[in-house]
């Protein structure tokens, strides 16, 4: 699968966005190492701290499925329909990120691809609670 087709799943991924009280619809597509793909959107609640990203929807869907070994991750976010702005992960997300990732993770933006060490160049890892 190449990242066009993987942005064009997490675009259609954001159509599932439940996000009455934001109004940013935000999709994501993750592609593990076997080629399957699991998808996620954002999921807002009354108690905002309850809200999940879509891109944390997308990888806890995937280990629950056990699978744990990621090549990328598509992300498109918007209010108005028009996914042609990047949508950069949050830095929850982008923790989350580094548990099953390498630093050269690829992050798939309506700019372009991303490795995860751009946003993220230091993580809190299992060698930072030894």
């Amino acid at each position: 699968m190449n990242y066009d087709e993987l942005f064009n799943i997490a675009v259609k991924s954001a159509e599932n966005a439940y996000c009455k009280y934001s109004g940013f619809y935000v999709g994501a597509s993750l592609l593990t190492a076997d080629g399957q793909v699991f998808t996620g959107c954002n999921i807002e609640n009354a108690s905002y701290s309850m809200t999940i990203c879509a891109e944390r929807t997308a990888i806890f869907k995937a280990v629950s499925e056990g699978f744990t070994e990621f090549t990328a991750i598509a992300v498109a976010g918007s209010s108005t329909n028009d996914f042609s702005e990047p949508c950069v992960p949050c830095g929850a997300c982008l923790q989350v990120m580094s548990e099953f990732c390498n630093s050269d993770f690829s992050i798939i933006l309506a700019d372009g691809v991303h490795n995860l060490s751009d946003f993220l160049p230091k993580t809190f890892s299992e060698e930072s609670i030894k």
